[in-house]
């Protein structure tokens, strides 16, 4: 009986942790673009390693913007970002750059995730 309780807590405790790691909130506070004077476009860096860093990045409506993804993770799961409302779904290669150009025509919060979903990043293009 000892036996039995003792891998049900294991158990319950192994379950929370799980949950606890997949859904906990990875928010981080936007970072702004900086922008590039010699061609006219917002620049962004973030690091792909074990999530997106930073994850919310906030640009100006109506400037070109480009998002540089440097992916030091080598699991499978961060090898693609998917941007479903800009119909982007790109294989990002491990310790190299990667840009993907944002639409900022419409204002709004854009979400994007790794391909399977797991990890997840937001674009903010304000007014």
């Amino acid at each position: 009986m000892l036996i039995k309780m003792l891998v049900l807590a294991i158990a319950i405790g192994m379950i929370a942790f799980i949950v606890w790691w997949f859904f906990k909130n990875r928010t981080s506070e936007g970072v702004a673009a900086e922008m590039n004077a010699s061609d006219q476009t917002q620049n962004v860096e973030v690091v792909v390693n074990g999530g997106y860093t930073p994850n919310q990045v906030v640009l100006k409506k109506g400037v070109p913007a480009q998002i540089i993804f440097h992916r030091k993770d080598p699991s499978g799961c961060l090898e693609q970002v998917v941007f479903p409302d800009f119909g982007i779904n790109a294989a990002l290669p491990v310790n190299e750059d990667y840009t993907v150009e944002i639409d900022t025509r419409k204002a709004g919060e854009f979400d994007y995730a790794c391909g399977m979903n797991m990890f997840h990043g937001k674009v903010v293009v304000e007014p």
